[in-house]
C-alpha cells in the first residue's frame, strides 16, 4: 500500500538540568574519560522532581506549535511512546489531550522501549493511510533519571531525559514514508527490563529493585548484528543505494554503538545524525533530538531522505526510510 501520510512539524524539548560526566564522578567510581571513551557521552539533561513525562511533552508539543504555527484543534488521534508514564492509568496522551483541550481525539500510550518513534512512525502512517485519521500527534517522553540505579555504575552514566513530537498529516501528493522494517527478538528481553507487576522472566528471577537493569554487553551484540541487517532490507524494499540517503539516525543509545553499526553496514559515521553527545540515551525520544540537532546545525534540509532506525528493550526493532519535508 502506497503511504499518503506527511511528516509536517517536530518539537523537541529538554530540562534546563544537566548531568555531566564530572557530577557522575562524585556519586559513583568512574571518570569522564572511562564515559567518553565507552559511551561518547559528555551530558544529560534530567528531569526535576516537579517534572514528569507529561510535563516534558508538553513544552516539546508547544515547541512544535511555535516552530511551525500548527493547530492541533484538529488532531484526530495522539499516540504516546514512553517507558516512564505519570501514572500507570491515565495514559499520558490522555493528559495531552486535557492540556491542549483537543475537542475530538484519540489517545493512547505505548511502549516500543528505544524503538518508540520509529514505531509511533509506523503507527500514524497506517493510520493515515488506511483512512482511519487524517492528523496524528506523535509524541515520545521519558523521565529515565526516575527509574536509573544511580548506584550501578554501569548504567547510570546512560540514561537522560527529553521528549519530542512530531504531526504526521493526510497529503496523497508529498508522502514521507518510502520504506519501512520491523521486527522483534523477545528472547532477548532478559537483557534490559524493568519490573513492574512480575519478578520472573522465562522462569528465572528478575531483580525486582523496579529500576532499569541492563546487560549492556549482550544488547550490544544484539543490536550490532541485527541493525545491519534491517538496514538492508530497508534499501533492498526501497530501491535505494546507500549513497542515495543523506542523513542516518539511528538510534542514539551509545556512540560505540552507532560506530559499530555503521562499519558493519559500510555507512559514513559523517553522514549519521546523533543526539549522544550531550543529551545521553533519552531512549525513544533520541532520534527525533538528534533530528532537531540536524535542523539547527543546517545540516536536515527539506528534500532529504533519511534512515531512520530505532532498538532497543523487548528487543525490538523499526527502521523507515523517508523523505523529509515539513510543512514549514
Amino acid at each position: 500500500m502506497n503511504s499518503t501520510a506527511r511528516i509536517t512539524a517536530i518539537g523537541t524539548y529538554v530540562p534546563e538540568k544537566r548531568l555531566t560526566n564530572d557530577d557522575l564522578e562524585k556519586i559513583v567510581d568512574t571518570n569522564d574519560e572511562w564515559i567518553v571513551q565507552r559511551t561518547g557521552m559528555k551530558e544529560r539533561r534530567i528531569a526535576n522532581e516537579n517534572e514528569y513525562s507529561s510535563t516534558l511533552a508538553f513544552k516539546a508539543i508547544e515547541n512544535l506549535v511555535e516552530q511551525y504555527q500548527k493547530e492541533l484543534v484538529d488532531v484526530d488521534c495522539i499516540v504516546v511512546s514512553t517507558t516512564t508514564p505519570d501514572y500507570a492509568f491515565p495514559s499520558v496522551a490522555s493528559q495531552i489531550q486535557d492540556y491542549f483541550d483537543i475537542p475530538q481525539t484519540g489517545a493512547l500510550d505505548f511502549n516500543a522501549t528505544c524503538a518508540g518513534f520509529t514505531y509511533g512512525l509506523h503507527m500514524a502512517n497506517g493510520f493515515i493511510t488506511s483512512g482511519l485519521h487524517r492528523k496524528v500527534l506523535v509524541v515520545t517522553t521519558e523521565t529515565l533519571s526516575k527509574v536509573t540505579d544511580y548506584t550501578d555504575r554501569t548504567t547510570c552514566i546512560l540514561f537522560g531525559d527529553g521528549a519530542a513530537a512530531v504531526l504526521v498529516e493526510k497529503d496523497a501528493e508529498q508522502p514521507s514514508f518510502i520504506a519501512t522494517h520491523i521486527g522483534t527478538n523477545g528472547k532477548g528481553g532478559k537483557h534490559v527490563y524493568r519490573t513492574n507487576l512480575s519478578t520472573t522472566m522465562h522462569g528465572q528471577p528478575l531483580s525486582s529493585s523496579a529500576k532499569m537493569v541492563q546487560n549492556g554487553r549482550e544488547v550490544y551484540k544484539w543490536a550490532a548484528r541485527t541493525i545491519p541487517l534491517g538496514i538492508t532490507e530497508l534499501l533492498n524494499e526501497a530501491n535505494l543505494q546507500k549513497d542515495e540517503i543523506d542523513w542516518f539516525a539511528p538510534h542514539s543509545a551509545n556512540l560505540r554503538m552507532i560506530e559499530s553499526i555503521c562499519e558493519r553496514s559500510d555507512f559514513p559515521l559523517a553522514k549519521t545524525l546523533t543526539s549522544i553527545e550531550y543529551m545521553g540515551n533519552t531512549s525513544s525520544v533520541s532520534i527525533p533530538l538528534a533530528l532537531q540537532i540536524g535542523i539547527n546545525e543546517g545540516k536536515l534540509k527539506n528534500g532529504d531522505t533519511l534512515l531512520l532506525y530505532g532498538f532497543g528493550g523487548g528487543l525490538t526493532h523499526a527502521g523507515h526510510i523517508i523523505k523529509w519535508d515539513l510543512a514549514k
